[in-house]
């Protein structure tokens, strides 16, 4: 059978309505409230904590009120330069900028305190101990540090059925059981599967079940 990526689902809806706070809530609150001239914050915890999603829904929160946002990863060619009128900076995956990167993100952190953007950036441990450049770990250490607690598993199963039914996916405890036992709770690469699944079920005109998930990780060497 055709080997099919893993990615090919519809796009997530990075929303915080759709974010589950679990032991999070404080974070939130605080990004929510974030104004212009407020110090940087800063996220970190394990993959799949929620950190991406965090930045994403900021982000189009702050869109959809007119403003300008500027986000940068390490997947985020150089340069790097601001938008023309921004109100907002978003560095994501910190521990992953190469040196290049990290001389840029440190360059727009000046940039933006002489603008007064308001600033979130995520790393997967706390700035203190990120392998990052002395200079660019103290501006992301300047402002809070919330550490971001992973969902438990009855919260990943509400996040999954919620994604499974906005897809219009059939997802059954057997499957729901299946991912959760074989694979880490992390929400990133579970989504993952999930966008795979669905191409695969509708590539494959078959309905979602146990059979069908271990046929596509098959395909994909995964088992």
């Amino acid at each position: 059978m055709k080997q099919i990526p893993l990615s090919l689902g519809p796009e997530p809806d990075y929303t915080f309505e759709n974010l589950l706070p679990g032991t999070n809530a404080a974070a939130l609150t605080h990004v929510l409230g974030l104004g212009a001239g407020a110090p940087p914050v800063f996220l970190w915890g394990p993959h799949g904590c929620g950190k991406t999603h965090v930045l994403r829904a900021l982000a189009r929160r702050w869109q959809a009120a007119g403003a300008q946002v500027g986000w940068y990863d390490a997947d985020t060619p150089l340069p790097w330069e601001l938008p023309s009128h921004p109100s907002l900076l978003l560095m994501d995956d910190c521990q992953r900028f190469d040196p290049g990167q990290q001389h840029a993100a440190f360059a727009l952190f000046v940039e933006a305190a002489t603008l007064g953007l308001a600033v979130v950036a995520t790393g997967t441990e706390p700035p203190v101990d990120l392998a990052l450049r002395e200079d660019l770990r103290t501006r992301l250490g300047w402002g809070p540090t919330f550490a971001l607690q992973p969902l438990s598993e009855a919260e990943v199963r509400a996040v999954l059925r919620r994604e499974a039914d906005r897809r219009g996916i059939a997802l059954s405890d057997d499957v729901m059981d299946y991912l959760l036992t074989r694979f880490a709770r992390d929400l990133k690469h579970l989504m993952t599967l999930l966008d795979g699944l669905d191409e695969f079920a509708m590539a494959s005109k078959r309905a979602v079940t146990v059979p069908l998930l271990r046929q596509m990780l098959a395909d994909q060497g995964v088992l």
